[in-house]
């Protein structure tokens, strides 16, 4: 027979050691909080095609696709407006930015149509993968034409900045998923 002292302690044992557990739950179901510390919308994450990109005359893209190092993808046709070439100038500081570790950040520009750019243009962003998305590519970036977006080492789409994003917020996410990633 428990004493009531024993049933007390055993009592107060248990609320001790399922308090925590119950509190996470509801924090993690019902507990939304109003700001985040990230620049960029956070996505579901989404897998990107794996059928190959066809790269565009005077481009190499990396055979392995986007697997193996964040990619900045910006989706826009041929014809790059002041939209286009602020958005292409941004992904090249952004990831200059990052200094040592710029190595991991691969930076793609998705032709959604048949217009081939300038290759003038192209060679003022070194460095800067352009490629053609066949129909799977544009279905996957759909929401993202006009926007630069993030995918991760393991090809997954992650992110997307607004369309007129800010740089310096910019480079402190990548910054961030960059020191805290070990992909």
């Amino acid at each position: 027979m428990m004493t009531r002292k024993a049933k007390t302690t055993l009592t107060l044992l248990l609320l001790v050691c399922t308090l925590p557990v119950a509190a996470s739950y509801i924090s993690y179901f019902l507990w939304k909080p109003e700001s985040t510390v990230n620049y960029g919308e956070l996505l579901s994450i989404a897998p990107v095609p794996s059928s190959r990109l066809s790269p565009v005359a005077g481009s190499e893209v990396d055979g392995r696709g986007l697997k193996g190092r964040w990619t900045m993808v910006y989706v826009s046709g041929g014809k790059c407006d002041g939209n286009c070439e602020s958005s292409l100038y941004f992904m090249r500081q952004v990831r200059t930015a990052q200094g040592e570790q710029m190595g991991r950040v691969a930076r793609l520009w998705l032709l959604d149509d048949d217009v081939v750019p300038s290759p003038a243009f192209v060679a003022k962003h070194e460095g800067l993968e352009v490629a053609r998305a066949d129909a799977s590519w544009s279905h996957a970036f759909a929401a993202a034409k006009g926007h630069i977006s993030l995918v991760d080492p393991q090809g997954n789409l992650m992110m997307r900045f607004p369309a007129n994003p800010e740089p310096k917020l910019m480079i402190k996410d990548l910054a961030r998923l960059l020191k805290y990633s070990r992909l």
